[in-house]
């Protein structure tokens, strides 16, 4: 069983920065990708970023050109760098690892998220 665990979240002002960190039990290596994704109240959970195994790497709209989604190999850890944090971007953060078995199998790992607090 592949553990995923986050760190990183807290409260930070409009217009700051946060690293979220995911680390998890097995080589990212493992995964077809790793990925970020987000859930404010009274939402449904919508994706972040996400980066592949390769390390291709994609973006919501909401946030490209302002969050960086990397890894670590080493550590077996994602980032997720946030600059220029908006109010809108309040909301609990999840790590997710997905791999692909098959066309008709996959397994999707998830963390068990933490919480960025945006101020305006």
């Amino acid at each position: 069983q592949v553990q995923l665990v986050e760190s990183g979240g807290g409260l930070v002002q409009a217009g700051g920065s946060l690293i979220l960190s995911c680390t998890a039990s097995a080589s990212i290596f493992s995964f077809n990708y790793m990925g970020w994704y987000r859930q404010a109240p009274g939402k449904q959970r919508e994706l972040v970023a996400t980066i592949t195994s390769r390390g291709s790497t994609n973006y919501s709209d909401s946030v490209r050109d302002r969050f960086t989604i990397s890894g670590d190999n080493a550590k077996d850890t994602v980032y997720l760098h946030m600059n220029s944090l908006k109010p809108e971007d309040a909301a609990v953060y999840s790590c997710n690892a997905h791999i692909t078995y098959s066309r008709t199998l996959s397994r999707d790992y998830w963390g068990q998220g933490t919480q960025v607090i945006v101020s305006s």
